[in-house]
């Protein structure tokens, strides 16, 4: 894969991101070390973390074991949603640093809004704080609705870099996409296959990924690409590691696009992590 060919986008801080990143939910160990080492040597660029995976450490030996600059790299962790408080929240963004052995995190982000507790604008604070102080590049959102990010940018006056949000071709979200299109944030995809890999048997899927020489996985994030997502899928293996990164080289048209946008549902969200009331701890 040739790095040079992954678009990188600009984001409303002034800092660019890599239109795909990589996810590491559940690489943890040595066995997480070296699935991370493959994916950076493929050509991924960013890390995506967080306090409770629990891996933030395998991210850090993995980027140093990689041998790639470390200016290379972008690296994301997240806030806890039992670290809302604002000396919590920074506590948190240090000891990710103390964990993954690293200087800075190009991303830092509030995990869930946890709307019940009330504390994810103290959480924003934090962060706001971490950034002056050179602990973090970027802060944004993972899981808030725009009533969520509203609030933060009425009472901070900075607006979230990113929001990381569950979206799928059963779960398309248009609405909370053009919101965050209308105020310069970038969606960044979680589970961006289905996870379940239900979507993934879909024949329509199917016959498109057939009409371009390509697996169904590619023309899906290839699908995030062109809708202005950037997907950040997982895979252990090489193979499909590498298959992820190469969407960069062919286009979905009009009609393959709209077809897809199709399979959404009202009950697409695959678990019932509404962030209006689910509690992430």
């Amino acid at each position: 894969m040739n790095i040079s060919s992954i678009p990188y986008l600009k984001m409303n801080d002034g800092n660019s991101v890599p239109a795909l990143g990589f996810g590491t939910y559940k690489l943890n160990g040595s066995a997480g070390v070296e699935a991370m080492v493959n994916a950076l040597r493929a050509g991924y660029r960013l890390l995506d973390s967080a306090f409770k995976y629990e891996n933030e450490g395998a991210v850090g030996e993995a980027i140093r074991r990689s041998g790639i600059p470390r200016e290379d790299i972008l690296v994301t962790s997240k806030v806890p949603g039992l670290r809302h408080r604002y000396t919590e929240a920074l506590y948190s963004v240090e000891e990710s640093l103390y964990r993954a052995g690293l200087d800075y995190y190009d991303f830092y982000l509030i995990h869930w809004p946890n709307p019940s507790q009330g504390l994810y604008v103290e959480a924003w604070q934090a962060l706001i704080e971490a950034r002056k102080r050179g602990l973090v590049r970027s802060i944004g959102c993972s899981n808030f609705l725009p009533e969520h990010m509203q609030r933060l940018i009425d009472e901070t006056g900075v607006v979230p870099a990113v929001n990381q949000i569950e979206l799928h071709p059963y779960f398309i979200q248009q609405e909370q996409r053009a919101w965050h299109d209308g105020h310069g944030i970038i969606t960044q995809s979680w589970s961006p296959l289905g996870r379940d890999n239900s979507a993934m048997q879909e024949s329509l899927i199917h016959d498109i990924a057939g009409a371009h020489g390509k697996s169904v996985a590619q023309v899906i994030l290839r699908w995030h690409v062109q809708l202005g997502a950037l997907p950040i899928p997982k895979a252990t293996s090489p193979a499909r590691q590498l298959e992820n990164l190469s969407v960069f080289d062919f286009e979905l048209s009009a009609d393959e696009m709209v077809a897809i946008n199709g399979l959404d549902r009202p009950d697409g969200r695959r678990k019932d992590q509404h962030p209006a009331y689910y509690e992430e701890y």
